[in-house]
């Protein structure tokens, strides 16, 4: 079984690569808008706070080869939140 839904390289977009540190063949855009944003610190990613607003900008975790598992397995921690 082939699991090719993990993993979507948009090449054409005008902003990819959008994080540095991740060689573009290894780029993943599946999760170009982070689910685990809502997560605050329990994120897991490389983060920081600006005037109060959580940045993103230096992490890669939602963009590197392992993002699909990485993500999916932080997804119990939203679903908790909305019960």
């Amino acid at each position: 079984m082939t699991e090719n839904y993990k993993f979507n390289p948009n090449q054409k977009c005008e902003y990819f690569p959008c994080h540095k540190g991740v060689e573009k063949e290894d780029f993943n855009c599946l999760f170009c808008y982070c689910p685990l944003y809502l997560l605050g610190e329990e994120c897991g990613g490389n983060y920081s706070y600006h005037d109060g607003l959580k940045d993103c900008s230096g992490c890669t975790k939602p963009h590197d080869s392992d993002s699909y598992d990485f993500v999916m397995s932080k997804m119990h921690l939203i679903f908790r939140r909305n019960d």
